[in-house]
């Protein structure tokens, strides 16, 4: 295992030192899903969702999780975002919504806290949109699909959530 970046040579936490690094094109991609019942399916997808449109409300919420994510999860530092795309997949096998966040920026540190936070924000707000109609939906796979830039360069999954 590599040495955490957040931990001084004491183990205490610390917001890691960009200041030497260099300004770069940085992006990452995450997704999620979240499932429920085909009657709940239903609501958005006749836009009968009582609190209103759910997806437009998750992609607003989502972009801008994106832009806080440094005030929401401690030692993030504060990133210029240049793009916060939250897009959204509707499926009926199984039933629910495949949620992704396509995050970028030119800055010294990755930004692929900000897409897992923008699509966990998202999926809550799905939650939180069709809760009075079904309480029972669930989230799964969050995860990181690919990121860009920096030091680490390209990662991209190569398997299926939970493979």
């Amino acid at each position: 295992m590599s040495k955490l970046s957040h931990l001084n040579e004491r183990g205490e936490a610390r917001m890691v030192d960009v200041s030497d690094k260099e300004v770069t094109y940085r992006a990452a991609i995450a997704e999620g899903f979240v499932s429920m019942s085909p009657e709940t399916y239903e609501l958005i997808e006749k836009g009968e969702a009582k609190k209103g449109d759910v997806l437009a409300t998750a992609r607003i919420a989502g972009i801008m999780a994106a832009k806080r994510t440094h005030e929401l999860i401690p030692l993030c530092h504060p990133l210029p975002i240049t793009k916060a795309l939250i897009d959204f997949e509707p499926t009926t096998a199984p039933t629910g919504v495949r949620v992704t966040a396509e995050v970028k920026v030119t800055g010294k540190t990755g930004v692929e806290m900000e897409a897992l936070t923008a699509v966990s924000v998202a999926c809550l707000t799905i939650y939180d949109m069709l809760k009075a109609a079904d309480k029972g939906m669930c989230f799964d796979g969050i995860r990181l699909i690919e990121k860009t830039g920096g030091r680490s360069g390209h990662f991209q999954a190569k398997t299926e959530p939970g493979k």
